[in-house]
This record gives C-alpha cells, sequence and structure tokens, in this order.
C-alpha cells in the first residue's frame, strides 16, 4: 500500500467527467504512448474512444492509471506481475475498489487542505 506522502505527489484529480490523454498523462506523470502502451496490456483499461479514434478517459481510469503506475513504478513489480495483481483485486470485489476511491480521495483532500493552509 502506499504511503500518503508518496501519494501527494501526484496532481490532484480535477471534477472533471472526461480527460484527454494528455491531460491524464500529466496527472499521472506518466507519457502518452506509455498509456496507449498499457491500455494493451491492462485490458480493464479502456477509455471511451470518440471521433478520429481520440482517446477520453474517466475518473475511474485515472484511479486504475496511477494503480498500474505505482505498481510498476514504486512496487516494482513486472506488468505480467502487475495485470495480475489487478486482476486478483478485480475478484474481490467492490470493496477493494471503494476502499482505493476512500484514499484516493482522502489524498486529494488533504492536499486541498495543504493548498488552503499556505
Amino acid at each position: 500500500m502506499l504511503e500518503v506522502s508518496e501519494r501527494q505527489e501526484l496532481p490532484v484529480i480535477p471534477g472533471k467527467r472526461y480527460f484527454t490523454i494528455g491531460e491524464v498523462a500529466e496527472l499521472c506523470q506518466v507519457k502518452p504512448h506509455v498509456l496507449r502502451y498499457w491500455e494493451q496490456e491492462f485490458p480493464m483499461l479502456s477509455p471511451v474512444k470518440r471521433r478520429g479514434n481520440r482517446r477520453y478517459y474517466q475518473r475511474h481510469d485515472v484511479l486504475l492509471i496511477r494503480q498500474i503506475r505505482a505498481l510498476l513504478y514504486e512496487q516494482g513489480y513486472t506488468i505480467h506481475g502487475a495485470r495480475q495483481k489487478l486482476s486478483g483485486e478485480e475478484a474481490k470485489g467492490d470493496v477493494t475498489q471503494s476502499q482505493q476511491v476512500i484514499q484516493d480521495t482522502i489524498s486529494e483532500l488533504e492536499g486541498i487542505l495543504r493548498i488552503l493552509r499556505q
């Protein structure tokens, strides 16, 4: 599990419904070509595609990408290992996903609080 201080390095996710690949790249601190590659490697990551094959990511996609990023870059998982871990967590049901959303929300609120105190 990530420490709160590690999560705060990433920018707060704005309250939008859809995000472009460039916005997600900034929010998750990865390059757009990495996001396109991860779409091929992680079947649960599937942004909405619209005109001209443009990708539009939703909030749950951004949270999933941050989770993938943490597994690969911070916890040292391989692509295969991260895929297995995420598949195992999906099998646990909505409880794990809800806990992740709660933890991410807490991190975002702490970031906002930090900004307000300045």
